[in-house]
């Protein structure tokens, strides 16, 4: 509740601690449904676990933690400070470490196997006000809490190797990558509404993607002009799964900000961003008898929803993948 004695500022910043808030309450139904067709992706699980097993979980965390500097109460004690506040928030089981890395690009990621972490570029520090940074803790934040820090690794260790021209990115490695990019772009869909949860305040949410997409400082941009550019986005029903289509041919992992815009304004519309400051939200200890029926409904829905010609270059993806397989597998063991 609002104290009355306090300021306009300090109310417009009164937030409601979402105490043991399941992941669940800020999944978007499209991440949910990549990630159950990647996961029925032939050679799916031996391509994670064959990466995995060729690095090894330390090698990997120090490869992203060591041109970086870990965040605390003593360095860079003004984002300690935000990052507790998100991690109070969203109510997190712990402070996952945090590391700042001098990088000009604005942007920040969650990474890890068994032991998460989150790095935050210092462009994003230099370009966007805290509040807005408090957006950005939150939505990594968010990956964290709903176990996408793995497969978001395993992204980005294959798009390295393709990069570097690396033999084991076989066939059968590509089709998985190819899978994977097309569940980041939409996980993203997901922890943009932990972001806004973690802060709540919309405005900024929407302003650090208007900073994001362009760079431009705030006296020189217009929200509401960029929220009628996202609403072009909105004038067809099946206009967000034909640009994800374009994104999967030019290798994007994220999508478009006007769309990440658009989906984070429907989600504030249907009301569901409002129950769950009303306390009306799922918690982690509840059981979720509907979640597996999710999944089953999300891979049916993305068979029986494809085209003939989709479901004919999936077939043609996957049977492919079967017979590299084995060979892909055996680049590991030489």
């Amino acid at each position: 509740m609002n104290d009355p004695t306090s300021g306009p500022a300090e109310q417009a910043r009164a937030r409601r601690i979402l105490t043991d808030v399941s992941s669940r309450v800020w999944e978007h139904p499209a991440d949910r449904a990549a990630l159950a067709a990647l996961r029925r992706l032939p050679m799916f699980d031996k391509v994670l676990r064959a990466l995995f097993g060729f690095f090894g979980e330390k090698p990997v965390r120090l490869a992203f933690q060591a041109n970086a500097v870990r965040v605390s109460p003593s360095q860079f004690p003004r984002i300690w400070d935000l990052y507790c506040e998100v991690c109070e928030t969203l109510d997190a089981p712990k402070r996952y470490p945090l590391f700042l890395s001098q990088n000009p690009v604005v942007n920040a990621g969650a990474y890890g196997m068994d032991k998460p972490f989150i790095i935050l570029n210092s462009g994003t520090i230099r370009l966007l006000n805290d509040r807005q940074v408090a957006f950005v803790l939150g939505h990594e934040l968010g990956h964290v809490m709903s176990d996408h820090v793995l497969y978001r690794t395993m992204t980005e260790l294959l798009l390295a190797l393709a990069k570097l021209g690396f033999p084991i990115v076989g066939l059968a490695a590509r089709v998985v990558l190819v899978g994977l990019l097309e569940w980041q772009r939409k996980s993203e869909l997901s922890a943009d509404r932990a972001g806004l949860l973690a802060i709540q305040e919309p405005d900024e949410a929407l302003e650090a993607m208007l900073s994001m997409a362009g760079g431009g400082e705030g006296d020189e941009t217009s929200l509401p002009e960029f929220v009628r550019q996202a609403e072009e986005y909105r004038e067809s029903g099946d206009v967000a799964d034909q640009v994800f289509k374009v994104l999967n041919l030019i290798g994007q992992t994220h999508p478009f900000w006007v769309l990440r815009v658009s989906e984070l304004r429907a989600w504030i519309e249907t009301g569901a961003y409002d129950r769950v400051l009303r306390g009306e939200y799922r918690r982690r200890d509840e059981p979720d008898p509907e979640y597996v029926r999710d999944l089953r409904e999300a891979a049916a829905a993305y068979r029986s929803g494809a085209t003939d010609f989709a479901k004919d270059i999936f077939q043609q993806m996957t049977g492919a993948a079967k017979r590299a397989g084995e060979g892909f597998m055996d680049s590991f063991r030489k």
